[in-house]
């Protein structure tokens, strides 16, 4: 108990109170410290609760560089059509074979990917613990049920990740009182990992508040639940299922398009009404990044000077590049030109390693010249956002015939990338579910690119070995739409988990 209070203190002074205490929302410049408290001193306003230092020891693993930093992006970024590794050729960290698809079973990235979300599993279960073992009877029951629906809801993002990435994998949904080398569990076939994650998540949906105070800007909501369950039941193909979790988002009246394109990813974007779900980070000029993420650093341009941000990795690739109509404004917001000029009217010097980054993390300068950091960890992580929930909608409801919707809903991300310009993105009234297929799915790729989702996508569409062979990557259909089970946890498992086909 003593050292989880120290644990505890440790983590409200760092990453929960200025991760969640964040205020109402000021301009982005304002990132004064959110204060430090102990366990003895952290208060309990309205909307707080009794297990908030258990819940918010999941959303300090979101952070985590094994979460949402270089083994996320390389493995669902790097590794599809949108992305090259980037940085230099001699700079690699098992990111050429992801890049490469040579993967093994002993790449330290697929390994880090399992550890991480394995850990964010077990915060969720000690939520659940927790409230299961609560001594005190003044508990009220509205705060243990507030409490599980955050817990399961990182639950099942965490599952949801694991079961794409690796398959099959072990189920763990309690604390075990069996000691670690005796807990070995077996892995769990897709369709029982899937089972847990709609259960876990239909109860954050029912459970969860539509919105928080401004003082908790960032915890997971009813919207964010229903948001990630469509995507669930979107992979599975279950259309209809996908189309009402959709709809009730659409319908809270919580979210809208009303966010310019390229407003939406630089630091005054940030827990927009286009965002559903993000992992928040800051900085000050005292604390640059221990309570930040270092998602948008791998990712900056690895150049010298004030253009030294980063190292580089996670380069737009050719094919992303093309896939662009003439005139989109989304390719310039997305990719980031050497020789060209930034959102922010910087000119980008020309020469640098690669000829493209990613223009979704770059930061503004004058944040930078703020925090007198080139590094960027103030930069919130965006996981979900309104416009992924509508074409989500738009496919489900091709596929089930809904063809109106579907053109409706596909209208609505159209619009707002046109903007005032008709001469561009014409909407679309294509009737025929194949060709519109098509359509939604390539619209999806040009609003969402470099956004952590191809990857996903071109696997569950059934598409991915030919797409990524073009792409010249080295995809064997029916091996690598998954990550290999890292070998060191077969090991530590004395074999009873089992590896993958393929490898």
């Amino acid at each position: 108990m003593k050292l989880f209070k120290r644990y505890t203190a440790f983590l409200l002074c760092t990453a929960a109170v200025c991760l969640l205490w964040a205020g109402c929302k000021r301009g982005f410049l304002d990132r004064s410290p959110q204060g430090s408290y102990t366990t003895d001193t952290y208060p309990y306003p309205k909307g707080a609760g009794p297990y908030d230092q258990y819940v918010f020891a999941c959303y300090d693993v979101m952070r985590s560089y094994d979460v949402t930093v270089m083994p996320f992006v390389s493995a669902t970024s790097i590794r599809s059509d949108d992305a090259d590794k980037g940085s230099t050729p001699s700079d690699d960290g098992g990111n050429i074979q992801m890049d490469n698809l040579t993967l093994t079973p002993s790449n330290g990235l697929c390994n880090a990917l399992w550890l991480g979300h394995f850990s964010l599993i077990n915060r969720a279960n000690i939520v659940l613990d927790q409230i299961k073992k609560d001594p005190d009877p003044n508990t009220s029951q509205d705060a243990k049920v507030q409490a599980e629906a955050e817990a399961r809801f990182f639950r099942g993002y965490g599952y949801f990740m694991l079961v794409r990435l690796f398959g099959r994998v072990p189920l763990i949904d309690s604390v075990s009182s069996v000691p670690v080398s005796q807990a070995n569990v077996p892995q769990s076939p897709p369709a029982a990992i899937y089972a847990l994650i709609e259960s876990d998540l239909q109860f954050a949906a029912a459970n969860l508040p539509l919105n928080w105070d401004p003082r908790f800007i960032g915890r997971a909501s009813k919207g964010a639940a229903n948001g990630l369950l469509a995507k669930v039941y979107i992979t599975q193909q279950k259309w209809a299922q996908a189309m009402t979790a959709a709809q009730q988002v659409i319908e809270s009246g919580q979210y809208d398009l009303s966010t310019p394109y390229a407003t939406i990813f630089g630091e005054d974007g940030e827990n927009s009404k286009e965002s559903i779900f993000e992992v928040q980070a800051t900085a000050t000029l005292n604390e640059k990044r221990s309570n930040g993420s270092q998602h948008a650093s791998i990712q900056g341009v690895r150049g010298s000077g004030i253009w030294n941000l980063g190292w580089g990795f996670n380069s737009p690739s050719p094919e992303l590049d093309a896939a662009y109509e003439t005139g989109d404004p989304r390719r310039v917001r997305t990719i980031l030109y050497a020789g060209g000029t930034s959102v922010w009217g910087e000119a980008v010097p020309a020469g640098l390693p690669n000829p493209r980054y990613n223009h979704k993390t770059l930061s503004n300068p004058a944040m930078r010249n703020k925090i007198l950091d080139n590094f960027s960890y103030w930069m919130n992580v965006r996981l979900l956002r309104y416009a992924d929930v509508v074409l989500l909608y738009a496919e489900a409801a091709n596929e089930t015939g809904n063809t109106p919707e579907a053109l409706a809903k596909l209208e609505l991300v159209r619009k707002r990338a046109r903007g005032t310009d008709n001469s561009i993105l014409p909407q679309i009234t294509e009737t025929d579910k194949d060709l519109l297929r098509e359509i939604i799915r390539h619209e999806r790729r040009v609003e969402m690119g470099m956004e952590y989702d191809r990857f996903f996508d071109l696997v569950r569409w059934g598409i991915a070995g030919p797409v990524l062979q073009a792409a010249g990557k080295n995809f064997v259909v029916g091996k690598h739409e998954l990550l290999p089970i890292p070998q060191t946890q077969i090991d530590i498992s004395n074999g009873v988990l089992t590896q993958n086909s393929g490898y």
